[in-house]
């Protein structure tokens, strides 16, 4: 008895079928088109790798489009500096120098340095505020200079010190300020007292990145300002002040920077207090600006 053995027919997957009549699978380029878009990824150069220089521009301008979409943050470079304008003229005037007007003349270049530097703690805080967001991990992975977040919160803040400063100075005009260096004199001090501000902000963003909260760097900025501000000459002639503490004045940069901007704005040129000033500026950024890119690198 002899028995015919017979074969299961072979099944032909849905794929292969559909690849054989010509159909294709979901997601799937024919293959002309597949053959266009290699044409043009082969054929087309790689965009070229964005310079420092625009890299770091772009996030300045991503700074002040956060004003832009976030107007009270201007509240630290109108209401504060103005309030400050006021309160120590009215509050000092008749008793350190007789009158409101006089003190005026010596206090008003004062007052801007102190506005100005007490307002950059502000960089460590919008750093340290990205980070807990997470947005630095995004900035890690783009193909760019390595610095050029740092320095766009830089140049982002840079037009807040300005700011700032226009501010002060037109309250000091309405109030009676009237410097004797004229309008060169007067810029001149304000490109001094901002680019001293922006080497001194290095300080803020290695804080904004070592330590966990804002409140924290708030806190650290502030124990750093206050004596840096206040023991100075800002409010009175160093002369006046126990030897140590006109010792602390003598090495104290903001007291420098304080001596250099109201000469410049009085029209003198104190080649001495400009120099320790840009000098002490570029040690700053020499050395905190390479702390935070190597703690940046390996956070």
């Amino acid at each position: 008895m002899s028995t015919t053995s017979t074969s299961a027919p072979s099944e032909t997957s849905p794929s292969r079928a559909g690849a054989a009549n010509g159909e294709l699978r979901e997601g799937e380029l024919p293959p002309v088109e597949a053959e266009q878009l290699a044409a043009v990824f082969l054929t087309t150069d790689r965009p070229s790798r964005p310079s420092a220089l625009s890299v770091s521009a772009t996030f300045g301008w991503r700074s002040m489009l956060k004003i832009k979409h976030v107007p009270e943050q201007l509240f630290d470079v109108t209401a504060f500096p103005i309030m400050m304008t006021l309160m120590f003229t009215y509050l000092f005037g008749g008793a350190l120098a007789g009158s409101t007007s006089d003190y005026l003349q010596f206090l008003l270049p004062g007052i801007m340095v102190m506005s100005v530097i007490m307002t950059t703690m502000y960089t460590g805080v919008a750093v340290n505020t990205d980070i807990e967001k997470g947005v630095f991990d995004r900035f890690r992975t783009l193909p760019i200079w390595r610095p050029a977040p740092m320095v766009g919160y830089l140049l982002g803040d840079a037009a807040r010190y300005t700011m700032a400063s226009v501010v002060i100075l037109v309250v000091g005009l309405i109030m009676g300020f009237r410097p004797e260096g004229g309008a060169l004199g007067v810029l001149a001090g304000v490109v001094l007292l901002v680019a001293f501000s922006f080497a001194f902000s290095w300080i803020w963003t290695m804080f904004g990145l070592l330590l966990r909260s804002e409140k924290s760097v708030m806190g650290v900025s502030m124990m750093v300002l206050f004596p840096m501000t206040f023991l100075s000459n800002i409010l009175v002639e160093p002369e006046t002040m126990p030897g140590w503490l006109q010792a602390f004045v003598d090495v104290n940069p903001v007291a420098h920077l304080v001596a250099a901007v109201r000469d410049l704005m009085a029209g003198t040129w104190n080649g001495s207090e400009i120099t320790w000033t840009l000098v002490s500026g570029g040690a700053l950024i020499a050395v905190f600006g390479t702390l935070t890119m190597r703690i940046y690198n390996r956070k």
